[in-house]
């Protein structure tokens, strides 16, 4: 009997669209992505706050486009983005046509509040014209009074028949590369909404807990609704909606997606909460070495464990591991094998050390069959 297949997970099939460079939907990776907080029309603050998102590791960005002025400045901030830009388009359609004449890989509008079918019409042509993909963006905030009149509130049949009309507005003018969103602040909300439009179409999802708080409760919301959708296998598209710094929602997204086994990047640090069996400070090593290993992106694992109750059997599975031993001498482990020991001195530095080295022979051995494949 196989041991691995409780870890599957079966994607749901969608189709395929693109976000400029970026796939989204089949078999692409499950994408991630923030939105900037800066005033668009600061160009400087604007491009600053992109560059680090991408640097976070982020494949896609949202801008908001409020204004003209904000507009007008999306045409310079996407020649400086080193990953696609969605203009987010609310009320305004002509900050939509804008908006896709200024560059933007995605348009994404809000059926609530977007305006008449005509309007929505010469979003669309706008987008068709410039090559831009769309998203349809259904809040339980902002739904459409005649769906709130019908059905008393939010819920997720409301959300999804909104989501299906708005479908439909897009496939009458015969255009395809969108994908769609169905966010609710609640948890419960949200997923059922999810969860029912995944059975009634193929577009690709874009998927997220809208408004989910601040950085502790927002990381907690957004773990248990995201958690819930990926591990059913929806989602194509995620973002991470936290009151704190973009770049945290990349980070937080990608350990989503890690802890899930759906995509991995940057070093998976496995520790232990600490207890007085511990023999080294086992929180302020790992916030310190966290913080040290943010700039490896090679797909690593580092068990970091205070004693020897545990220490040994996590080290098996990771590429480096750390062992709490007596009288300030540790067991270090790499490839799950015992290698050296070392005193309590330089601990962060010295796993820093060795973790670079194996992310340097890990890129050299791939680029080595990258050559021989050619």
């Amino acid at each position: 009997m196989s041991v691995r297949p409780y870890r599957d997970i079966q994607r749901r099939r969608s189709r395929q669209i693109h976000v400029g460079d970026v796939a989204v939907g089949g078999d692409a990776p499950i994408s991630v992505q923030s939105m900037t907080n800066t005033p668009t029309h600061d160009v400087r603050a604007t491009i600053e706050q992109v560059q680090a998102i991408a640097a976070a590791g982020g494949d896609i960005v949202r801008i908001s486009c409020p204004d003209e002025a904000s507009t007008a400045a999306l045409r310079e901030i996407v020649k400086e983005s080193p990953i696609p830009v969605v203009a987010d388009i609310h009320f305004h359609y002509k900050r939509g046509i804008e908006a896709a004449a200024a560059g933007a890989a995605c348009l994404r509008i809000n059926p609530g509040n977007i305006g008449s079918r005509e309007r929505v019409r010469e979003v669309v042509k706008a987008a068709r014209d410039h090559g831009c993909s769309m998203r349809i963006g259904v809040n339980a905030g902002s739904l459409e009074r005649n769906l709130l009149e019908r059905f008393g509130e939010p819920c997720p049949e409301a959300m999804v028949e909104s989501a299906l009309n708005h479908i439909k507005h897009l496939q009458d003018e015969d255009f395809h590369e969108f994908k769609i969103s169905v966010k609710a602040s609640d948890v419960f909300l949200a997923v059922a909404a999810y969860q029912g439009l995944a059975e009634v179409t193929d577009a690709p999802l874009h998927i997220g807990i809208t408004e989910a708080g601040g950085l502790r409760s927002g990381v907690v919301k957004s773990s248990i609704g995201l958690g819930m959708l990926l591990w059913s296998g929806i989602g194509d598209t995620i973002r991470v909606s936290l009151s704190a710094d973009p770049v945290e929602e990349i980070r937080v997204g990608f350990e989503m997606l890690k802890a899930l086994g759906l995509r991995h990047r940057g070093v998976n640090v496995i520790s232990c909460p600490s207890c007085a069996r511990q023999q080294f400070d086992v929180i302020r090593t790992v916030e310190a070495l966290e913080k040290r290993l943010e700039h490896i992106t090679t797909p690593m694992t580092v068990s970091v464990i205070g004693c020897v109750v545990n220490g040994p059997g996590e080290a098996t599975m990771t590429d480096v591991g750390f062992t709490g031993g007596g009288r300030g001498t540790h067991q270090v482990y790499l490839a799950g094998v015992p290698h050296h020991r070392m005193k309590d001195e330089d601990i962060v530095e010295h796993l820093a050390r060795l973790v670079e080295d194996k992310a340097a022979e890990i890129e050299a051995a791939k680029e080595v069959a990258t050559a021989a494949a050619e």
